[in-house]
């Protein structure tokens, strides 16, 4: 584990550590007593409210349970534009991202992202530099 997931008690990781994990192929997410997996940064679970929190291993691939393809971006994302922002599931939590390695113009004709399995990473935006949540299909899109 890296020294984001080993937090003290009560203090987990903020979200530059959350990213650095993902980062290294080490990503987690925090989990209450009462199993409710959350983000970091979180001190208290949203559901129970307990304070309880362990660093649990995030699973390697998700499911896309939602998406939208954005045309016209925010300022931070001008240059990204278009791109596909989705919601995976990837055990207890969900996750925001961009989708990339899919051609957006494609998506919702030819392309249904529902169900899709995908990886997470961490990327840079075309706009800003800044770092991101990329959610990434994984080969097994591809078969069949």
């Amino acid at each position: 584990m890296t020294d984001a997931q080993s937090a003290p008690a009560g203090q987990p990781a903020g979200y530059d550590e959350w990213l650095d994990a993902i980062d290294a192929g080490e990503g987690f997410y925090l989990e209450s007593p009462a199993g409710v997996g959350s983000l970091p940064p979180r001190r208290v679970c949203p559901e129970t409210g307990s304070t309880d929190l362990t660093c649990e291993p995030l699973p390697e691939t998700g499911t896309i349970d939602t998406y939208s393809v954005v045309h016209v971006a925010t300022p931070g994302f001008d240059d990204d534009a278009p791109y596909v922002s989705a919601i995976a599931s990837f055990g207890p939590v969900r996750i925001t991202g961009v989708v990339r390695g899919v051609d957006p113009d494609a998506v919702g004709d030819t392309t249904d992202l529902i169900g899709a399995e995908v990886r997470v990473t961490v990327e840079t935006r075309a706009t800003t530099d800044d770092r991101l949540v990329v959610l990434r299909p994984t080969d097994s899109n591809n078969d069949g």
